[in-house]
């Protein structure tokens, strides 16, 4: 609304002997205290404090990226909603800088130096550990938490840097999910693993190659493949020759779904089993009915049958105009976690922010969230699904 009294209109006289300097000194005072008129402090009110965050929002990985970009989107409305942020008695209002990192590790460390720059107090980000391991070096170095919502890798906390945290279950505790899955309720007597090179699904074949070697399952292939391939014949034929009772690839969704259709065509007879990367609504929508019987692991519980995560799930569709699968939780969470941080700070301060995201007791979407002294997340949760139907049904959760 236009200000019904408007500030009286003030003309400048040259005092004798002013000089032109002086003249614009004394035009400058008057308009910085214009600038700082009640009719224009209210726009001041709230300052703006920026959170950073990095994914793939390019390339194969764009849906990973995108959807959890939408959930960290969300909570930053969420928190600008009403009143707004209060910190140490000032209003606060929330800004995300988004940066694409491509899912390249070249990129993520010049998307993590581009956040620091820009000033944020912290990250949500990378959502892959390829991205993650690269550019927490980054983060380390100007004291600014980062907080991935994907990356796995068991290195990305173990590295001595206070600045690391993930809300995710790491590839331990997943590939030992993964093996005690295919010994015991698959029964498999062989087993070929298929990774895609990067540093996650590399580490997490390796988990998972140790803990079947521990229950005395033999790996009898160990073959890689990569997100840029499109034809996995000669892949699929080593694999068909070994008569392995269970394939395991490691790695992401569009991949899995390519090795799936093959898979099918050549009429491999192996079970398939994939990691959290391939977890997803659009490995179903990719593999077709070739999804069938597939099983995997994804981080978290059943998130969508609790009421907040019901009425998560209906924001984010109607917001967006598609379902969300997994990442926006976390993505959603880890903002939640850094705007709690800054509020118990008490400043938009890196360090002071760092330091009170690492004392987190936060209820997330995902449920109590709390960090061990690598930043690892308490009790993190996963669970194991089977692709039925055209639907991904939640077979059991750990722990």
């Amino acid at each position: 609304m236009p200000n019904s009294n408007p500030a009286p209109k003030i003309i400048l006289r040259p005092m004798p002997h002013m000089g032109t300097a002086a003249l614009v000194l004394a035009i400058g005072m008057l308009a910085a205290c214009d600038r700082d008129s009640p009719s224009t402090q209210s726009q001041k009110a709230a300052d703006v404090v920026r959170i950073g965050f990095a994914a793939p929002l390019t390339g194969p990985l764009a849906n990973l990226g995108e959807e959890s970009l939408h959930g960290a989107q969300l909570a930053i409305d969420d928190v600008n909603a009403g009143s707004g942020l209060q910190v140490n008695g000032r209003s606060v209002r929330l800004e995300l800088k988004a940066e694409d990192d491509k899912a390249d590790p070249r990129e993520a460390t010049l998307a993590a130096q581009r956040l620091v720059d820009a000033g944020v107090i912290g990250v949500v980000g990378h959502v892959n550990s390829g991205a993650s391991i690269p550019a927490s070096r980054v983060y380390a170095e100007a004291s600014v938490a980062q907080i991935s919502p994907g990356s796995t890798a068991v290195k990305y906390t173990h590295q001595g840097y206070r600045t690391t945290f993930r809300l995710v279950a790491n590839d331990d505790q997943q590939g030992a999910i993964l093996a005690t899955h295919i010994a015991q309720t698959l029964h498999a007597r062989s087993v070929a693993l298929v990774d895609d090179r990067t540093a996650y699904g590399q580490g997490l074949a390796d988990v998972v190659a140790a803990g079947l070697r521990a229950d005395g399952v033999p790996v009898i292939l160990r073959e890689y493949t990569s997100d840029k391939v499109n034809d996995f014949t000669v892949l699929l034929t080593k694999l068909a020759a070994k008569h392995p009772d269970v394939v395991l690839f490691a790695g992401m969704d569009a991949t899995a779904a390519g090795i799936a259709r093959e898979r099918e065509e050549l009429k491999l007879r192996a079970a398939l089993v994939t990691t959290d990367g391939a977890c997803t609504g659009n490995f179903i929508a990719l593999a077709g009915v070739a999804a069938e019987g597939t099983t995997c692991v994804n981080t978290g519980n059943e998130l969508h049958r609790s009421a907040r995560g019901e009425e998560f799930l209906a924001r984010y569709a109607q917001r967006f105009g598609r379902p969300a699968q997994n990442q926006a939780f976390f993505s959603y969470d880890a903002v939640r976690v850094i705007a709690d941080a800054l509020t118990r700070a008490g400043r938009a301060d890196r360090a002071a922010v760092l330091d009170s995201v690492a004392r987190t007791r936060y209820e997330g979407l995902i449920g109590p969230i709390a960090f061990d002294e690598n930043g690892d997340l308490r009790g993190a949760a996963m669970t194991l699904f089977r692709f039925t139907d055209g639907h991904q049904i939640a077979i059991r959760t750990y722990p």
